[in-house]
């Protein structure tokens, strides 16, 4: 079992990394956030459907108590490295590996527009030129160069490459730290010490119903109203919905143990559900958004990599940790850790605030040129002045596909202004 265990968690942690990257490269920016953002609407619908499944076996006091709930994920497993073969290769890896003609069929492919339209030929223009730009600041020597340039550049600096990682590290551990997975990972355990609960796993069903059905808000909500603004927003409703249940809990809920009120209770388990619409709508989805698209090409797939290795890393602490603060022979918190974690997501909020740009709008390109030009408080006023063909002068050079030789026309600024709908 612990075998089987660890195989697996090689396989998702590598495509849970992989997916936002492959997800962020190609999706138009228009709706780069929403498609991003499904990801986490499939993490909940399989959440939803593992309950459901730990839910009819609950009584089975045989074997398949356990072998159905693993044998079920053969399936998924075997849709989703079966649909891989069908997909095809995001153009900026074929830019970065210099096959430009490949990344030309790759942009058009994704894009719906003919490989020889002034479309494609604009926007391969300027990941071209990006690369180009990136590769001039921080040239790639060698394979731990590569990585290496993850952390090169100073805190002060608003474009260095460490600020970007240590950034995309810091959300996805503020996401675990939000206390998220506790109701997730413990909630059968902390919904039976609440007395009036006689069947804590429909309860546990119940949350991850709120959790499937919350998340497909985000897909609206991360572009019409940013990025940034869902973290600070959903951080500050998650603080009050938590610190709500703690009290609860402390005075006239769960804690007090035979004199437990069911109406209390109630109002504990409609605020976690709260406390879980709030996640589903911003925390769940944007952190995975932002991580997708503030590396500069030469290391998003490193930096993307560290970020995801940092939210797992933070998931396997809380799922060892938790045990302990909860257990009645150790520190026995019970309804006291959510103030716990509603003071983790206050830490959650000041993080949004100080150091998550807004990116909103905008190509990947587009965010490397804000993120050198203004601080994340200022993000949202940035509009772009310039492309990275035109400084480069590629428009002059062109570009060469299937051995002829295509030319590049400046991009005005109002084509990659963010707001801007291209047909």
């Amino acid at each position: 079992m612990t075998v089987g265990r660890l195989i697996a968690g090689a396989g998702v942690g590598f495509i849970s990394a992989i997916i936002i990257l492959y997800m962020s490269e190609i999706a138009p920016k228009k709706v780069r956030g929403a498609l991003v953002a499904g990801y986490q609407f499939c993490i909940t619908i399989g959440i939803l459907l593992a309950n459901c499944v730990v839910y009819a076996t609950q009584s089975r006091d045989d074997t398949g108590s356990y072998r159905i709930p693993i044998a079920v994920q053969f399936l998924w497993a075997i849709i989703l490295g079966g649909g891989l073969f069908f997909l095809p290769e995001s153009p900026r890896y074929f830019v970065k590996k210099g096959n430009l003609t490949s990344a030309a069929k790759a942009l058009s492919s994704v894009r719906g527009q003919p490989v020889e339209s002034q479309y494609i030929q604009d926007e391969l223009a300027e990941i071209i030129a990006n690369h180009e730009y990136e590769l001039s600041v921080v040239p790639q020597t060698s394979y731990i160069a590569s990585w290496t340039n993850c952390f090169q550049g100073g805190l002060s600096s608003a474009n260095s490459n460490l600020r970007r990682t240590l950034l995309g590290i810091g959300l996805q551990m503020m996401q675990q730290l939000t206390g998220i997975n506790f109701i997730f990972y413990y909630g059968v355990v902390f919904f039976a010490s609440l007395k009036t609960i006689s069947n804590p796993f429909l309860i546990s069903l119940v949350t991850t119903l709120v959790n499937v059905l919350s998340t497909p808000v985000s897909f609206w909500m991360v572009e019409r109203f940013g990025r940034r603004n869902l973290l600070i927003f959903g951080g500050t409703g998650m603080v009050i919905s938590q610190y709500i249940v703690g009290i609860i809990g402390v005075t006239v809920g769960g804690d007090r143990g035979d004199q437990t009120n069911k109406a209390a209770v109630a109002a504990m388990i409609a605020f976690i559900c709260i406390n879980i619409s709030m996640f589903a709508m911003t925390w769940g989805p944007c952190a995975w958004v932002v991580v997708g698209e503030v590396f500069p090409l030469p290391i998003r797939s490193r930096g993307v990599g560290l970020s995801t290795a940092s939210n797992w890393f933070w998931n396997c602490i809380i799922a060892i940790i938790t045990p302990y603060l909860v257990g009645k022979q150790y520190a026995d918190l019970s309804s006291k850790i959510f103030f716990m974690w509603g003071s983790l997501c206050v830490i959650s909020v000041l993080f949004a605030y100080f150091l998550v740009p807004e990116t909103k709008g905008l190509s990947l390109e587009q965010v490397d040129r804000m993120l050198e030009e203004v601080t994340p408080r200022n993000s949202r006023g940035w509009v772009p002045h310039s492309t990275f063909a035109s400084e480069m002068r590629l428009g002059e050079k062109g570009i060469t596909l299937n051995n002829e030789k295509h030319s590049v026309s400046e991009v005005e600024t109002k084509d990659y202004a963010p707001n801007r709908n291209i047909v």
